[in-house]
C-alpha cells in the first residue's frame, strides 16, 4: 500500500509543480464554455431550452476531466521513453500497486482540474440547482476520472511510441467528447446517433453531472452510476492486465 501512496503523491507533485500544464489543460474547455456558452445562448433561449450556459457547464466540467484523465497515459509513454518507467518496474513492489498508484494519482489530478473548471463556471454565471447535490457530483467526477485514466493507461501500456498514442487519442477522444451530449441535448436525436451516444461512457458521466448539478437526467442517476461503475471496473482490470505485460 505504501507504493500506491508514493506513486499517487508523485502524480500530485508533478501536477502542482507545473503551472503551465494546469493553465494549458483548461484552455480548450474554457473555449467551449465562453465561446459556445455565450455564443449559442440566444439560439438556445429562442428554442425554449433556457440558458445554454446552465446546460453546457456540467458538460464542460466533464470534458475537462476527460481530457486530463485520458492523457495521463501519455506520461506512461514519456516515462518509458526516458527510462523512468524501468526504475519503477524493477522496484520490489507488485505491478498492480504501481498501476493503481498511477491511476489514482491521475484520477485525483483530473478531479482537481474539474474542480477548477467548476469554479470558473461559477464565476461565469453558472448556478447549480442545489449545493446539497455536490457530493453526488463529486462521485460522478471520480467515476469519469477513473474510467478514462484506466483507458489511457491501458492504451499507453500497449504502445511503444508517443506518435502512436497521439494518433489513437485523436480518433478516440474527440468522438467520445462530441457523442457525450456535453454540447447538445440527447433528446429527439436520430436513431443512429442516439445509439452511438448510448455506447459512449462519457454520455453517462455528463448526464450524471447534469443530474447532480441541475436535477435533470436523460438516462437516470441509477443507470448513470451503474454504467460508469461497470466500465470503470472493466477498464481497471484491463489496465492492470496490460500493465502486467509491459516491458520497459
Amino acid at each position: 500500500m505504501s507504493a500506491i501512496y508514493i506513486l499517487w503523491l508523485r502524480e500530485l507533485k508533478k501536477y502542482t509543480r507545473s503551472r503551465t500544464q494546469i493553465v494549458a489543460s483548461l484552455g480548450q474547455p474554457l473555449l467551449y464554455l465562453f465561446v459556445l456558452g455565450f455564443g449559442f445562448g440566444p439560439v438556445f433561449r429562442r428554442a425554449g431550452e433556457g440558458s445554454y450556459l446552465q446546460f453546457v457547464a456540467p458538460g464542460v466540467i466533464g470534458v475537462t476531466i476527460l481530457f486530463t484523465s485520458i492523457f495521463s497515459g501519455m506520461s506512461l509513454l514519456w516515462d518509458r521513453q526516458f527510462g523512468f518507467l524501468k526504475e519503477t518496474l524493477v522496484a520490489p513492489v507488485p505491478r498492480m500497486h504501481v498501476m493503481l498508484g498511477r491511476t489514482l494519482g491521475g484520477a485525483t489530478v483530473a478531479m482537481l482540474q474539474g474542480t477548477l473548471m467548476a469554479v470558473v463556471c461559477l464565476i461565469a454565471g453558472f448556478r447549480p440547482a442545489s449545493l446539497a447535490a455536490a457530493p453526488l457530483g463529486a462521485v460522478f467526477m471520480l467515476l469519469i476520472a477513473l474510467v478514462f485514466v484506466a483507458l489511457g493507461v491501458s492504451i499507453g501500456a500497449s504502445l511503444q511510441d508517443l506518435q502512436g498514442f497521439q494518433l489513437i487519442m485523436n480518433f478516440l477522444v474527440m468522438p467520445i467528447f462530441f457523442l457525450s451530449g456535453a454540447l447538445f441535448p440527447l433528446n429527439n436525436l436520430p436513431a443512429a446517433l442516439a445509439a452511438l451516444t448510448r455506447l459512449d461512457p462519457m454520455s453517462y458521466g455528463v448526464d450524471g453531472l447534469r443530474a447532480a448539478l441541475l436535477g435533470a437526467a436523460h438516462f437516470g442517476v441509477g443507470t448513470d452510476l451503474a454504467v460508469l461503475a461497470t466500465v470503470a471496473a472493466t477498464l481497471l482490470w484491463l489496465g492492470a492486465w496490460r500493465f502486467s505485460k509491459i516491458e520497459a
